[in-house]
């Protein structure tokens, strides 16, 4: 796979689209094992204008699902496996922790790898950080089917 992924690539992995993609560019990838995904923060985003008025943080829930879709384009980057018609969803959240906030101007690194995966089920561990510093980390578990 090449790297680093651009935008226009990463349309082509997910279904997602503004406001709701939340991955910008994918730094590295191995497929079938990891990925270093790239979101910047900017006061723009639409979430901000009402999470917090005068102290705008991103919210935790935002954070997790944009580690579930760089954990879309990791699985998503298997091509030779996986159709085109192929769509994941998540099923379970373990180990959620929110470490530090998220702000304007932040550029959050998305670290994903798989953990385990079986038929339709594939496990990830996910890590968000800012400046090195860990703002969220998170166990993800997400099936998958044709559309």
């Amino acid at each position: 796979m090449d790297n680093p992924i651009d935008i226009n690539r990463i349309l082509d992995f997910l279904p997602h689209r503004y406001p709701f993609l939340l991955v910008d560019r994918v730094l590295d990838c191995v497929p079938n094992k990891k990925i270093s995904a790239l979101k910047n923060v900017t006061i723009n985003e639409p979430f901000f204008q009402g999470h917090f008025p005068g102290a705008p943080i991103m919210p935790g829930v935002l954070i997790v699902e944009a580690l579930a879709q760089a954990g879309g384009v990791l699985f998503m980057s298997n091509r030779d496996k996986i159709s085109d018609n192929t769509l994941m969803y998540f099923m379970g959240l373990d180990k959620v922790k929110f470490r530090k906030q998220v702000i304007p101007g932040d550029q959050l690194i998305l670290d994903v790898e798989i953990i385990k995966q079986r038929a339709k089920v594939i496990k990830l561990a996910g890590v968000a950080k800012v400046d090195g510093q860990v703002a969220a980390e998170a166990e993800l578990m997400a099936t998958f089917e044709e559309k």
